[in-house]
């Protein structure tokens, strides 16, 4: 599908009523979706066919000192995705020692366990075995 004859015209047009506060068919925002919708084409016409009006329009935002709504949103997804990986850091890192715990804890019992085993197995040992009940839904 080739562009309007009067696509860029209507692009400009909408650019300038944007910047200007005055929108008619979008809600003012300075994105290039709101962008598109001020000018009555689709996103794609800016990305596509016309990325020098995009960048213009983008860098005339810049020029007067505002960011672009979409940067805003991106830098606030960015605080939060950085907090979710310092929360996970920590998390990682609080995971790490309680590992390394459990592991002391099992090698504890391990050699705990040998001793015991070793001295049951001594024929004046003090370790009496105690019997076993099955357990009711364990099957024999």
């Amino acid at each position: 599908m080739s562009p309007a004859p009067d696509e860029r015209d209507r692009i400009r047009a909408a650019m300038d009523r944007i910047l200007q506060g005055t929108a008619q068919h979008s809600n003012g925002a300075l994105t290039i979706v709101a962008l598109a919708q001020e000018a009555g084409l689709p996103r794609n016409a800016l990305t596509q066919r016309h990325p020098d009006l995009k960048n213009d329009f983008y860098a005339q935002v810049r020029a007067r000192g505002q960011t672009p709504d979409s940067e805003i949103r991106l830098r606030q997804q960015i605080v939060k995705l950085k907090e979710l990986r310092a929360k996970d850091a920590q998390e990682l890192s609080q995971l790490r020692t309680d590992v390394d715990h459990l592991v002391r804890a099992v090698n504890q019992l391990t050699v705990e366990n040998r001793q015991l085993r070793g001295a049951l197995s001594q024929p004046t040992s003090p370790v009496r075995v105690l019997p076993t009940q099955p357990h009711p839904n364990r099957m024999l």
